[in-house]
C-alpha cells in the first residue's frame, strides 16, 4: 500500500516540476534563450569532434593566416590550422572542466557546509577555518600554485579550480543549513524518530539545493574562465590541446598585423559560454525552488 500510494505522489510532483519548468520557459524568453545556447553547447561538446570539417590537429602551412571564408568559416591560424574546427573541439574540453569542477565543489564545500551549519559544533569550527585559510589568498594566484606545484593537467586545473570556490559554496550552504535546522518541519521529522543524518539528507539538503543549484550554474561559467586564464598564462592545458584560452594567448600576438579572427573567434565562444552559463542561474532558480511554483 505504501509503495502504491508513493508512486502516484512521486509522479505527480515530476510532472508538477515539468509543467512549471515549461511555463518559466515560456514565460521568459531571457531563459529561454540561455537554456537553448546550453543545449547548443552540450551538442558541440558531445558531437563537435565528430563533425568538424577539418582535423583540429592537422596543421598546412600554405594555408597559415587565411581570413575567414566559405571554406574556413573563422579562418585559419599561424600553423594553417582551421580555427573553426579547433573552436568546436575545444568545447568538449572546456565544458568537461566547468562539469568536473563544479561536481567536486559542491561535493566538497556544499555538504560540508551542510553539515558545518546543522550540527555546528568542532565540525562548523573545521570548515570555517578551511574557508578562511583558502580566502586568504587571492583566488587566481591560489590556483597558479596548485596547478604550477601539481602539474599542469586537466585533472589538476579541476581540482585547483574546485578548491578556489570550495569557501563560497561552504558558507551558502552552511548559512542555509544554519537557518533550516530550527525550522517546523525539521522538528517534526526529529520528533518522528528521524536520526540527525536522515533529517539531514532528506529534509535539510533538498531546501538547500535550490540555492545550490544556482551557485553551480555561475561556478560554470567561472571555471571556464578559470581554465581559460591559466591556459592563456602558459599554466593550464598544454597546446596543441584545442582550448579557449590557448587559441586567443596563441591569436593575441597577431591582432597588430591584422589577423584578428585567431583570437577573436576563441575569445567569443568563451564569452558566450559564460553568458550562458551565468543567464542559466535565474532560470535554474524558478525551476527548482518550490516556493516560486504557483
Amino acid at each position: 500500500m505504501t509503495d502504491l500510494a508513493a508512486s502516484p505522489r512521486q509522479e505527480s510532483s515530476l510532472t508538477a516540476l515539468v509543467r512549471h519548468s515549461r511555463y518559466v520557459l515560456g514565460e521568459n524568453p531571457v531563459t529561454g534563450f540561455a537554456f537553448a545556447l546550453f543545449v547548443l553547447i552540450v551538442l558541440a561538446a558531445v558531437f563537435g569532434p565528430h563533425i568538424v570539417p577539418y582535423d583540429p590537429l592537422a596543421s598546412d602551412t600554405s594555408e597559415a593566416l587565411k581570413p575567414p571564408s566559405l571554406q574556413h568559416w573563422f579562418g585559419t591560424d599561424q600553423l594553417g590550422r582551421d580555427v573553426f574546427s579547433r573552436v568546436v573541439v575545444a568545447t568538449r574540453l572546456d565544458f568537461f572542466i566547468a562539469v568536473a569542477s563544479v561536481a567536486l565543489v559542491f561535493l566538497m564545500g556544499g555538504l560540508a557546509g551542510v553539515a558545518a551549519g546543522f550540527f555546528g559544533g568542532w565540525t562548523d569550527r573545521i570548515v570555517g577555518r578551511i574557508a578562511d585559510t583558502i580566502m586568504a589568498f587571492p583566488l587566481f594566484v591560489l590556483a597558479m600554485g596548485i596547478v604550477a606545484a601539481l602539474g599542469n593537467t586537466v585533472q589538476n586545473i579541476v581540482l585547483a579550480t574546485a578548491i578556489v570556490n570550495f569557501p563560497l559554496y561552504a558558507r551558502i550552504a552552511r548559512a542555509e543549513a544554519n537557518i533550516r535546522r530550527e525550522a517546523g518541519f525539521v522538528e517534526a521529522a526529529r520528533l518522528s524518530g528521524n536520526s540527525d543524518w536522515r533529517i539531514l539528507t532528506f529534509q535539510i539538503l533538498p531546501n538547500v539545493f535550490p540555492i545550490l543549484v544556482v551557485q553551480m550554474s555561475l561556478t560554470m561559467g567561472y571555471a571556464i574562465l578559470n581554465a581559460a586564464g591559466l591556459s592563456f598564462i602558459g599554466l593550464g592545458v598544454r597546446p596543441p590541446t584545442p582550448e579557449w584560452g590557448i587559441m586567443v594567448a596563441e591569436g593575441a600576438q597577431f591582432i597588430v598585423s591584422g589577423e584578428w579572427w585567431n583570437a577573436f573567434f576563441p575569445g567569443a565562444a568563451l564569452m558566450v559560454a559564460v553568458f550562458c552559463f551565468n543567464l542559466l542561474g535565474d532560470g535554474l532558480r524558478d525551476m527548482v525552488d518550490p516556493r516560486r511554483r504557483t
